[in-house]
């Protein structure tokens, strides 16, 4: 059996495959972990005017600084809570951590908002799972609010 039709095999059993005494999993897919942010930020990205910011310009700024980067793994990893300015328009709400999601999972969302999502700003540098990891670890100490702070001075627009 070709190593796809195993992947393929795994995705449909939960994500896990064994050869021989290795586990194979299948690559987290953006898309499907994306519909967990859908839920505040909406479908197309847009979010909701004055209660989640859309994932847009922004985002693709972020991603193109280091202190965006982290911020962006933060804001996903360890949650925000507090006042930030998106686009010119104030949010003040909280996002919850998106726990349960592994380096991994993290990259792969942040790939799809960054080529699928927002595609206004600057060209997209994919996230991954190494760095998520790395820059996961850079805030463990992290509360919500503190992750808020970092996001004009990532420069967050």
């Amino acid at each position: 059996m070709r190593r796809g039709a195993i992947l393929a095999a795994a995705a449909a059993l939960g994500g896990v495959a064994l050869i021989g005494a290795y586990p194979l999993r299948a690559a987290p897919d953006g898309a499907t972990v994306f519909a967990r942010c859908a839920a505040c930020h909406t479908r197309t990205g847009a979010g909701v005017p004055g209660a989640y910011p859309p994932l847009g310009a922004d985002f693709r700024s972020l991603a193109a600084k280091d202190a965006g980067r982290r911020y962006i793994v933060l804001a996903v990893t360890r949650g925000l809570m507090g006042p930030i300015t998106v686009e010119g328009k104030p949010y003040a709400g909280v996002m919850p951590a998106q726990g349960g999601l592994d380096d991994g999972a993290v990259a792969a969302v942040l790939n799809h908002v960054g080529t699928q999502v927002a595609k206004a700003g600057p060209a997209f540098r994919p996230f991954a799972a190494e760095e998520v990891g790395k820059l996961r670890q850079s805030g463990a100490g992290l509360a919500p609010a503190d992750v808020a702070k970092l996001h004009a001075g990532a420069g967050g627009k």
